[in-house]
């Protein structure tokens, strides 16, 4: 005789996977594989993000420069006694940034500025080593699930590309009149490092849920929100290349009062530079100035999606939708300081920084939006 169950009892698990789709097989066969792929995604996640950090560091100290050469082995061996710092002192003496910005620079200075570029350079090596190490060890111990093997590889591929694009960047400001590096270069560089960062933090979230849960997740997926935050995700990216571009040729120092420019709501001469694309990338006060209007852009855009984020039914995303719009607070506080204090580099990096958490804090709201976290009636998951 079948025994009666309360229509508020919960399926057994055990029941539940009985009856999934084949699909499900994949998702026991190494129970603790995707476990260990994601713990490895976080530790990269975690070097990118340093990695931006010191980036920015190198670009505020003005040491981007300090090694004119790309090895990619033997430059990983920094200079070992007096003779071969002095040989790399009188290559960065040849490039126009001595010349014109640090002539006069003692072999002590030029250490600092070299330090800080050969731990960026450093840490990048690191990264590919953990990737490496991480792909070849689960690929050897078949422990990668099926599907995984091309987006994995993928990450990889991108962190070579990445290396290449920072070559194609210094490259820019070793000739010429340089000071610096092409903005515009350095707005693909910083570009391509949150598309990685942003990459790995999808397939975390993405790995922190069963297959099956994710097919049935979708049918449930909040169309609307799913698009909102996709595009909010777009406009941050944006942004945070127009904030390279500031970056790139301290704009972010030339006008310090808010919210005017120089007491108008223009800053003065805005299109002065020939021809007038140049202005666009070149010239710091409308750079600025096209930076605080998109930065009011996406504030005001996160402020919409968090209020429909509000309305959905699931806790997690009305939790995920406070949280993006909190970051994003933060950020526009941070960036107003950071102008108004004309940008120390304490300030600038906590903007970065900033800017790393609002645009996966928006990944995260996209991701629940997409794969509602559906639960119970007791308040647990499903």
């Amino acid at each position: 005789m079948a025994v009666k169950r309360s229509i508020f009892e919960e399926v057994n698990r055990k029941d539940e996977g009985a009856a999934t789709a084949p699909g499900s097989l994949i998702d026991r066969a190494r129970p603790g594989a995707p476990r260990g792929i994601r713990i490895w995604l976080l530790l990269l996640f975690l070097l990118v993000t340093l990695m931006i950090t010191i980036g920015g560091m190198t670009r505020l100290t003005d040491s981007g420069l300090s090694i004119t050469e790309w090895k990619p082995v033997t430059g990983a061996i920094p200079p070992m006694n007096t003779e071969d710092w002095e040989a790399e002192f009188e290559l960065y003496q040849q490039i126009p940034q001595y010349e014109l910005m640090n002539e006069g620079m003692t072999l002590s200075e030029f250490q600092t500025i070299y330090w800080w570029e050969w731990g960026h350079r450093q840490l990048g090596r690191v990264i590919g080593l953990v990737w490496a190490l991480g792909f070849f060890g689960f690929l050897l111990t078949r422990n990668i699930p099926p599907g995984w093997t091309g987006r994995l590889i993928g990450i990889g591929a991108l962190g070579g590309l990445q290396g290449a694009i920072g070559w194609w960047m210094v490259s820019s400001g070793l000739g010429g009149e340089a000071l610096s590096v092409a903005s515009y270069r350095l707005a693909v560089h910083l570009g391509l490092a949150f598309g990685i960062l942003g990459t790995i933090a999808w397939f975390v979230l993405r790995l922190g849920r069963r297959r099956t849960d994710l097919l049935q997740a979708r049918r449930a997926r909040e169309r609307k929100l799913w698009g909102m935050s996709t595009g909010l995700m777009h406009l941050a990216f944006v942004q945070i290349l127009i904030g390279a571009l500031v970056a790139g040729i301290d704009a972010g120092r030339t006008y310090t009062d808010w919210p005017l420019m120089a007491g108008g709501f223009l800053p003065p001469y805005p299109f002065d530079l020939e021809p007038v694309w140049r202005n666009f990338l070149e010239n710091p006060g409308l750079v600025q100035f096209i930076h605080r209007m998109v930065g009011y852009l996406v504030a005001a855009f996160a402020v919409v999606v968090w209020l429909r984020a509000r309305r959905s039914p699931h806790p997690r995303t009305r939790g995920a939708g406070a949280l993006m719009a909190g970051v994003m607070a933060v950020q526009v506080l941070l960036g107003i300081l950071t102008v108004i204090y004309g940008a120390p580099w304490q300030l600038a990096i906590l903007h970065q920084l900033c800017a790393v958490a609002f645009f996966v804090s928006i990944l995260r709201l996209r991701f629940l939006a997409g794969y509602p976290a559906v639960t119970s009636l007791r308040g647990a998951p499903a």
